[in-house]
Parts: C-alpha cells; structure tokens; sequence
C-alpha cells in the first residue's frame, strides 16, 4: 500500500484482499478487517470492479469505498478510501 509500510499492513498477520465470483469478499490490512460488495465492470483495458466496504479497526465501526483493475498478470490494483479519512492505492497479488 502506498500510505503505510509493509510492517503497519501486515501488523495482525499477512495483508490480503479476498474478491469471489458473487461479489463478495473480504479484507485486512493494518488492524481494518472488513467485507467487500463489489461490482465488476469489462473495460476496453481488461476487468475492474468497484466496492463498497464495511469493518473494524481496532473494534471502532469503519466503511468507505474502492476500486480495482485486474491485471494481465494476475495482480489488482487499485485504491481504497475510507468514509471522511484516508486513502491508499494498492497492489495485491495471488
């Protein structure tokens, strides 16, 4: 993530960004766990998606918003945002 170090992203265990096929996923980075409602959309530049999320940091409610590219090799870029705070782009891979 471009925000934080590798060692804030991973501070409750490895980072990671889980999307399913029914638009559903989850998430932790940093101490932010939540679930993701995403909507994929076909690009002329390949597949994205667009979320909306809800969670915890640290037991205080947290949501906001994101979007992401699929890459040709497999990686996602993209930005989270949350609701009336920060943002970071990043880049998550299998």
């Amino acid at each position: 993530m471009e925000l934080w170090d590798s060692d804030a992203v991973d501070l409750l265990g490895p980072a990671y960004i889980e999307i399913n096929a029914d638009g559903t996923g989850a998430f932790r980075f940093i101490a932010v766990e939540g679930n993701l409602d995403c909507r994929f959309n076909e690009l002329e530049e390949g597949r994205a998606l667009e979320f909306s999320w809800d969670g915890d940091d640290e037991g205080d409610p947290v949501s906001g918003r994101g979007w992401a590219n699929f890459s040709p090799d497999g990686s996602l870029h993209g930005r989270f945002f949350f609701h009336l705070g920060d943002d970071s782009g990043f880049r998550a891979t299998r």
